[in-house]
Parts: C-alpha cells; structure tokens; sequence
C-alpha cells in the first residue's frame, strides 16, 4: 500500500482547493436530480401518452442527443473561457431548459381539447429534456476533469468518485420528486401528473439562475493537470521507439470510435427519415447499408492517419480512445437499466402478500390482471427506485474509500465482471433472487462512470479539456441501446431485455482489466503494483 498521505484537496505548492470541490460537488447534485427526474419519465409518458416502451425510451434518446450535440462545442468553450466561464455557460442553459417546461405543459393541456396531438405535446417536453442535457454537457465536461485535478493526482479517481457521490445524493431525490409530481393523483384518484410536471422544472431553473451568480462571483481556479504524455510539446516528431504504440491497437480504437459516431449520428437520422414519413421496412434497409458502407469506408481512410499520428496528439493514446468506446456502453447499460426499473418492477416481481397493501404504504400495491397484489407505479418510483439509487450512493461512497486503497482499473474491471453475472441472473427469471439482482446491478455500476472518465484523461495535461469532450460525447450511448432494450422488452419480456446491459458491462470489463497496457502506465498516481496501490 501507498505511503503517501497527501490530503485530498492539497495541491503540491500548498494550496488548499477543498471550499472550490465542494462548489463544484454541488453541480453533480443538480444533474442528478435531473437526470433522476428523466429516468421516471418513460412510465409517465407510456401510461398518458399510450406509447410502448421502445417509444417512450424517445425521452432518454432526447436527453443524450442533448450530450451528444453539445460536447465538442462544451469542450471548445470550456478551453476559450476557463473552468468558471464553461460551467456559468452551461448553468444558464440548463436554466432555458427549466423554464420550457412552463409552455410544455401548456401543449400538453391542448390535447384534451383536441388542439394539438399527443405526438406534438410529446415532443414539446423531449425539446425541454434536450435543452436541459445540452447545458449539463458543459457541467459535465468542466465539473468531471476539473474535480481530478484539485488535488494529488494518484487520488483523482477518489476526488471524481466523492463528487459523484452527491450525484448519487440527487439520482436519490429526483424520483422522489418525480413520484410526487409525476404520478400524483387527486381526491376521484385520477392522475394529475400532467398538470403539474412542469413544477419541479420550474424550481430548478429558478435554482440553477442563482447558482450561477455564485460561481460568477467566487474564486475557481483554472487548475491544469499533469502532463505526463508530453502532449504540449508541438515539436516532438513521429513517436521514438521506446515511446511506440501499437499502431495496429491505435488503428482498431479509432474505427471502434468512428463506428460509435457511425451509430449516433445514424440514429439520428432515423429519426429524422421517421418523422417525415418513410416507410419502417425501406428506413431500416435503408439505415443498415448506409451503416455498412460508412463503416467499410471509415476502415479504408483510417489506415493513413493512423500509420501517421504522432504522439502528441490525445488520439494516439489508447487509455482515450478506448475510454471514449467503453463510456458509450456503460452509459449504455445505466441508461437502459435505469429507463426500465419501474418496467421490471410493475411486471416482473413475484406477487406480494396482500397484508403489505396496508397502512401508509398503500398506494405502493395494486392488483394485478391475475387478481394478487403487486408494485404499483408510485411504489416503484417512491419507494423501490429510491431504495435502488441509496445502493447506488453506497456503492459510490465506498467505492471511493476503495479507490483510495487498490487500483482504479481492476477495481472498474472486477465490478463490471460482478455486473455481467448480475444481469445474467436477471436475465434467467429466478424470482426475487432475480429482483435482487437488479438493485445489485445499482451498487457495481456506481463507480464505473467517474472510473472510466479518470482513466481516460489520465497523464493528458491542458488537453485534457478536449479530451473530456469526446469522452462526455460518448454519453449519446444512453440514446441508442435503451431503444434497443426496449424493443427486446416488447417482443420478450422486461427480463430479457437485460441482455443489453450484460454486453455492455462485458466490454467495460474488458477495459479495465487492460488498462495498464493501453495506457502504459501501471496505475492512476504510477505507484508500483508491487507496492500493493
């Protein structure tokens, strides 16, 4: 183990960052309240709205489409204007976002006077979903980098990982906030989610506009990171042989990233081709060979740039490019997981005794088709999903404390392994063994995110920004593969639908297990592995 005690927040000159980390602590609370409210959605809108669950995952497509749009330019930003200026930025968006919620809920109103149609109000709160991701992008992009440099570098892990612990703190409160609002009923028990969706919106653009003007006015730093790849010095040639990467591994990484951008931006266009009115059959021939042949071409034109980049560019470094690859699919597998908890909770757990249908908890049970008490809505929003997210808040707490003692990366790589055999027991319907399964999947994703995205700016210094982008750019994982969750969902079941997320935590094990070989570095601080780190 470690000798060195440096504190958290120390820098090496003696300067003390703990009042500026837990500033910016605050803005991991405030995505994941929004991000806890956005998980609760699809139930509401499948229930109001009669859309299946392949539709209603439109909700989470909308919110990452909001990341995925707004990396490069948060990314960019952040590099022009600094920490402050990026996350002011970013703040201020997130307050638009908020406020459009006011007017969705107006459109939605219409559509029981036959003013406007489902689809229409439908689609006037995914462009208030979308507005709100678009800023956290740039929270996301500054907070997530920014918190692994306030401090001793081999503690970067820990740092992201604390601070991810109050995003954990929100993802706890957001559906309690959803399943007051979102599923509330009135006195003749009919719901009024509809009308008062917009409220918890409302207060956090109110919210974010003065947290704004508190980071306007306080000190933040624009601390740089290490840089221990040399990226900065512009006249280092072609990489040195005793500095030579796998070209072959650089080669692979860069089509596996380019098939990712591939994949999104097809998406995307789908959506468009869908909406004008293309047929289902020619819109899918259509996409599957576009998605060939971009591909195919992607392979042919990176085998130059490829033989050709040099080193000090942060896409000749595997620990980034296949960070960028590993983030889609862990996003992947959270969003999926997340989108269809109340799914798997009102439709897969065994049947419950009637006894427990009793007392304050009532309105958590419901009769079933087959006449036995089971979870209802609210009790899986309220109750089950909170439950889930404190094992999330668990899992990040303690997995800082981990952090702290064994590697980052075979920490990532044991708790995606734990996550595959979780899913899979999911997967096989083995009753509550099953259903304990899936708040188990909560506690061994908690540390993967804030993981992954330490380990792939690692040792990148003032690029480190840029490379945050791409990494956060990867998020648009959290679109694609519910959709694909969801259609497994509607022709199987919600048990089966857990075989994405088990190929997703697969490839992240994958990653973390090899980390040390794409990054050519034995640990976070490079603290021997002989020394028990």
């Amino acid at each position: 183990m470690s000798t060195d005690k440096k504190p958290l927040f120390v820098l090496p000159d003696g300067t003390n960052l703990m009042f500026t980390f837990i500033l910016v602590s605050s803005l991991f609370l405030l995505w994941g309240v929004c991000n806890g409210l956005i998980d609760t959605m699809d139930k509401h809108f499948q229930t109001e709205l009669h859309l299946s669950k392949s539709q209603s995952a439109w909700v989470q497509f909308a919110h990452y489409l909001g990341y995925f749009l707004m990396s490069i330019p948060a990314g960019w930003l952040a590099t022009k204007l600094g920490y402050k200026g990026g996350i002011v930025t970013g703040l201020l968006i997130v307050a638009c976002g908020g406020f459009w919620f006011i007017p969705a809920t107006h459109i939605n109103e219409m559509v029981h006077s036959g003013g406007v149609s489902p689809a229409t109000a439908f689609t006037a709160y995914l462009a208030g979903v979308c507005a709100i991701a678009a800023g956290l992008t740039f929270l996301e992009t500054i907070a997530n980098p920014y918190t692994t440099v306030l401090g001793p570098k081999q503690y970067a892990a820990t740092r992201i990982n604390l601070a991810q612990s109050c995003n954990g703190i929100g993802w706890i409160t957001g559906p309690i906030i959803a399943g007051f609002f979102f599923y509330s009923k009135n006195a003749a028990g009919e719901s009024t989610g509809s009308q008062t969706l917009y409220i918890p919106y409302m207060c956090i653009g109110i919210i974010v506009v003065v947290l704004a003007a508190v980071f306007f006015f306080s000190n933040v730093p624009d601390v740089k990171s290490e840089d221990e790849y040399h990226l900065e010095d512009k006249a280092q040639g072609p990489v040195t042989e005793d500095r030579e990467i796998p070209r072959r591994l650089v080669y692979l990484l860069l089509l596996l990233n380019s098939s990712v951008l591939i994949f999104a931006c097809g998406m995307i266009l789908w959506v468009i081709l869908q909406t004008v009115g293309m047929e289902e059959a020619t819109l899918n021939t259509t996409m599957w060979a576009g998605g060939v042949v971009a591909i195919g071409a992607a392979a042919i034109l990176l085998i130059r740039p490829a033989r050709e980049i040099k080193h000090h560019s942060v896409w000749s470094h595997p620990h980034f490019t296949g960070a960028i690859v590993t983030q889609f699919f862990y996003v992947a597998a959270q969003a999926g997981i997340f989108s269809f908890f109340i799914n798997y909770m009102t439709e897969e757990v065994p049947a419950i005794p009637s006894s427990w249908a009793s007392g304050a908890l009532h309105q958590w049970f419901q009769a079933g088709k087959d006449g036995a008490m089971h979870i209802s809505e609210q009790g899986a929003s309220q109750g089950l999903l909170t439950f889930a997210f404190c094992c999330f808040l668990v899992g990040r707490i303690s997995g800082a404390a981990i952090l702290k003692k064994y590697s980052a990366h075979k920490v990532l790589g044991a708790y995606a392994l734990t996550n595959v055999l979780v899913c899979l027991t999911v997967f096989l319907k083995l009753g509550w063994i099953s259903v304990a399964a899936v708040f188990l999947s909560y506690f061994f994703m908690s540390i993967m995110f804030p993981t992954i995205f330490a380990l792939g700016i690692h040792g990148l210094g003032a690029r480190a920004k840029k490379a945050s982008s791409f990494i956060v750019m990867a998020i648009m994982g959290g679109a694609i593969l519910p959709k694909l969750m969801g259609l497994v969902a509607d022709k199987s079941n919600m048990s089966r639908g857990f075989i994405v997320p088990m190929v997703c935590f697969a490839i992240v094990a994958v990653y973390g297990f090899n980390w040390p070989k794409f990054s050519k570095s034995e640990t976070m601080g490079r603290v021997p592995v002989s020394a028990g780190h």
